[in-house]
């Protein structure tokens, strides 16, 4: 059987995911939601 608290000592991050998500995480990142919110901004001001 597994001993998770185990495990969970002997774990270590790997560091090209960290310096993956520090990367990710400096990037101004667009998603539907923003363009949709800018989509309706736009739509509101024409009336």
């Amino acid at each position: 059987m597994i001993d998770f608290d185990e495990e969970l000592k002997k774990y270590q991050p790997s560091p090209e995911i960290e310096n993956l998500e520090d990367a990710v995480n400096r990037q101004d990142l667009t998603d539907m939601t923003d363009i949709m919110k800018e989509m309706m901004k736009e739509g509101k001001g024409r009336k």
